[in-house]
């Protein structure tokens, strides 16, 4: 009976003392005193704060929190968080101050997503503050935490003038330090459920049971999600044909036809045609499931681009910044070609997003994987630079990745991972794919050089694994960004591929690159790297959230 009720409500129990002697004992060696409590209010947050990079930061800011032997998870969670809601403020009041300082149409639109973006980071942390007491949302609190570092490095990324860039690096460094220590917090609490035998998953959560939904699932859409599959026989909320003969002839009437509060699912179908469409899923749309005739039928396209002088994010075709989005048998592309420079066919700056049968369509930029979890499978992702980019948790599986021809004195790089900081929990894992050229590409495949992928940031993510690697990849597999960064501190890795690209006998020899095992290679499963289980199932496509092959 005791041990229900500590799966049934772990954070209300939780005492700091109990966190002590967990983490003390795995971290430091036995003496003949070492089964000794800490008592002191000092000693329990240093303990607290052992896995954090900025340990001085994170003990002053549990001490302000008011943290104690008799404090519950929930407490030294909201006291690990708190602290950067304001941070935010202040950095997002910086952004309003320089914004005006801007000279340039790139540096403008770079402000104007920074605003945007730390408006989104104070959503999260009001998340996370909201549901501290909730021990089964571990894994959402570091998705949620992540993101909001996610923003930081899209924001600063985003303004190009190095006097404004530096000036708002500055004023978003409490808030990057701050949360790479709540991260590390979270997951110390996570690690200690594991170990107090609490039936959760392999991320920390808890795991299903038979037709058993997710506790954010409305119930509206669990019984329209009952059967396991999404078909097209569900009749849709909106019906969108350019013809005349649905309810819209635009995606974005179909959108804005949405009630600003609805329960459950909402269903837009696209007949097929091109849509000529800038389209946002704006963050108060959750749940949106849009679907086609297929990625060669139904297509959004655009060509905005940043040669133009548009910022990297308003290239967009088709954005997302809503909870929940599922997309299904559509086209997305940007046809700015590779002169545009930065073009982005589809952005998701949303959790728990789910792509199948898609096709993403564009040269360098052409996914960005912004933030959040998400998912793509048996979909179509095609690009010359950088083309799969972010810094988000995903996992692309299933799928074709191909490579086009770019322009003269240029290379191709699949991936540029944006991980910026230590603890965060982002990466991105191609799994079970194909990558191969284009038939432009084809006859000069080994002219212009191919690389899986480059590190954007310092802390990089990526893994390929399980999958068949065309010839056109180069022996030594990834690329420098520029000189030795990141090279020591980034996280490259390869497990298990085939293919003529696929041997590592010529790979890179940095210190951040490796040559997996199973065991290694099972944390970057779907299952385990986006807590696949608690979501993914219910969105009614096909998914593996293990290794595929054994």
């Amino acid at each position: 009976m005791a041990k229900k009720f500590v799966i049934a409500g772990i954070s209300a129990i939780l005492l700091v003392a109990i966190v002590i002697g967990i983490i003390a004992s795995t971290t430091r060696p036995r003496t003949s005193n070492s089964g000794a409590q800490l008592t002191t209010n000092s000693r329990s947050i240093s303990a607290l704060c052992h896995s954090t990079v900025y340990k001085d930061l994170c003990e002053r800011t549990l001490h302000s929190g008011r943290i104690n032997e008799s404090s519950t998870s929930g407490d030294i969670i909201r006291a690990a968080v708190k602290l950067i809601a304001t941070e935010v403020q202040s950095a997002n009041q910086k952004a309003h101050e320089l914004h005006s300082q801007a000279k340039t149409s790139i540096d403008n639109d770079g402000f104007e997503f920074c605003k945007q973006l730390l408006g989104d980071a104070g959503d999260q942390l009001s998340a996370v503050i909201a549901e501290a007491d909730n021990g089964h949302r571990i894994a959402d609190f570091q998705a949620w935490l992540s993101m909001v570092i996610s923003y930081r490095t899209n924001c600063v990324a985003s303004i190009e003038a190095p006097e404004l860039n530096e000036q708002m690096t500055d004023a978003l460094r409490n808030t990057t330090e701050l949360t790479d220590n709540a991260i590390a917090v979270v997951t110390a609490v996570g690690a200690l459920a594991q170990q107090l035998n609490v039936n959760t998953s392999a991320s920390g959560r808890r795991l299903l049971s038979n037709g058993e939904y997710p506790t954010w699932m409305a119930a509206g859409d669990r019984k329209m999600l009952g059967s396991r599959v999404v078909r097209p026989s569900f009749r849709p909320n909106a019906v969108v044909a350019k013809d005349g003969s649905g309810h819209f002839k635009s995606i974005n009437d179909a959108l804005n036809a949405m009630p600003k509060v609805y329960r459950g699912r909402y269903v837009i179908y696209v007949k097929a045609g091109v849509y000529y469409e800038k389209v946002t899923v704006e963050k108060h749309k959750p749940n949106v499931l849009i679907y086609g005739d297929g990625p060669r039928k139904t297509i959004v396209t655009g060509r905005l681009n940043y040669a133009e002088g548009v910022g990297t994010y308003k290239t967009s075709t088709f954005s997302v910044e809503a909870p929940g989005f599922i997309a299904r048998s559509m086209g997305f592309s940007n046809t700015a070609g590779p002169e545009g420079h930065q073009a982005v066919a589809l952005r998701l700056d949303a959790d728990a997003a789910v792509i199948y049968n898609c096709r993403i369509d564009g040269f360098q930029d052409s996914f960005y994987s912004q933030t959040g979890r998400h998912f793509v499978r048996n979909s179509v992702i095609s690009g010359t630079i950088d083309f799969i980019f972010g810094d988000s948790q995903i996992v692309i599986q299933n799928s074709l990745i191909i490579l086009r021809h770019p322009m003269d004195h240029q290379q191709n790089t699949v991936t540029a991972h944006g991980r910026d900081t230590d603890n965060e929990l982002t990466g991105l894992v191609i799994q079970n794919c194909r990558i191969v050229p284009d038939r432009r590409l084809f006859p000069d495949r080994f002219m212009i050089r191919s690389f899986l992928g480059r590190p954007w940031k310092r802390f990089s993510t990526t893994v390929v694994m399980e999958s068949t690697i065309g010839d056109l990849i180069r022996p030594e597999g990834w690329m420098a960004w520029k000189g030795d960064y990141a090279l020591d501190t980034l996280y490259y890795a390869e497990y298990n591929n085939r293919g003529p690209g696929a041997p590592t006998n010529g790979r890179v020899r940095w210190r951040g690159y490796h040559v997996i095992k199973r065991r290694e290679a099972l944390r970057w499963t779907a299952g385990a790297l986006l807590a696949g289980r608690r979501w993914i199932p219910f969105s009614g496509v096909p998914h593996a959230l293990w290794l595929m092959r054994s």
